[in-house]
């Protein structure tokens, strides 16, 4: 569908940078059908209303516009509590697990075993975990960031750089063939950190983020040592996963379907 209406097109801009934090203008042009001069003569209207915020390459949505969490969470709860309750197959008793930030990886806060030790910086994985008393947690604290519910900043990083984990579950914006990307500056410095201190680094995401672009890349798709996805997935978007030695997870959407094998 070409977008010949600037009032249109710039709606459509929103929604995307509201839902996914970062837009590519080549990619966004194409799509759309119009020129790259274009698009960025409509970023720069965005940006002077405050709407929106240049980056190279794209825009990215401004503090407090990407979609809330708790919109996010209500948003494919069951797929997302599907693709979480994997994740325990690879989470040994009395494991210490580093829990991401994210509406995937959150509800894995109340399936954890017992005797598990928590370490997370995002909030409702801590509120969540403070409520059982058959798990150990360490909260990650920080400047908190009201859009991710999560502890950021050199606070947090500092802190989880004194730490040790066995598993790190993962979450992440998008992913390309050439790695993991996220959509803030503050996200790109933790992650890695997360990642850093795990002997197995698990990411957990649906299968959209292999459509979908941000701007900024905090790991290789060789860091991996799981990735689940749900089986909307396509054998052409796991292919680099793949071939990166990634054991790749495939859970069905729905639950009268059993789940593919990796």
């Amino acid at each position: 569908m070409r977008y010949t209406d600037a009032p249109a097109r710039r709606d459509e801009l929103l929604r995307r940078l509201q839902n996914d934090g970062y837009l590519s203008i080549a990619e966004v042009a194409d799509e759309l059908g119009v020129s790259e001069m274009t698009l960025r003569r409509d970023l720069r209207q965005l940006e002077a209303d405050g709407l929106a915020r240049r980056v190279p390459g794209g825009a990215a949505a401004p503090a407090g516009r990407v979609l809330p969490f708790a919109e996010r969470d209500r948003r494919g709860g069951a797929v997302k509590g599907r693709l979480a309750a994997a994740v325990l197959a690879y989470v040994e008793a009395s494991s210490t697990v580093a829990l991401d930030a994210g509406t995937t990886i959150a509800p894995l806060a109340r399936m954890l075993p017992a005797g598990t030790t928590i370490v997370s910086h995002s909030e409702p994985v801590v509120a969540a975990t403070a409520a059982r008393d058959d798990v150990d947690l360490v909260a990650i604290g920080g400047d908190y960031d009201r859009g991710t519910r999560s502890f950021t900043g050199p606070l947090a990083v500092a802190a989880l750089e004194r730490l040790s984990v066995d598993v790190a579950v993962l979450s992440a914006v998008a992913i390309d063939r050439d790695g993991l990307l996220c959509a803030t500056s503050r996200d790109a410095e933790l992650k890695p950190v997360l990642a850093r201190i795990a002997h197995r680094r698990v990411l957990v995401a649906e299968s959209s983020k292999l459509r979908a672009r941000a701007h900024l890349r905090f790991a290789r798709l060789d860091l991996l040592d799981q990735f689940v996805t749900d089986d909307d997935a396509t054998e052409a978007e796991l292919a680099p996963l793949r071939d990166a030695g990634v054991d790749v997870v495939v859970v069905a959407r729905d639950a009268a379907t059993a789940s593919a094998p990796g």
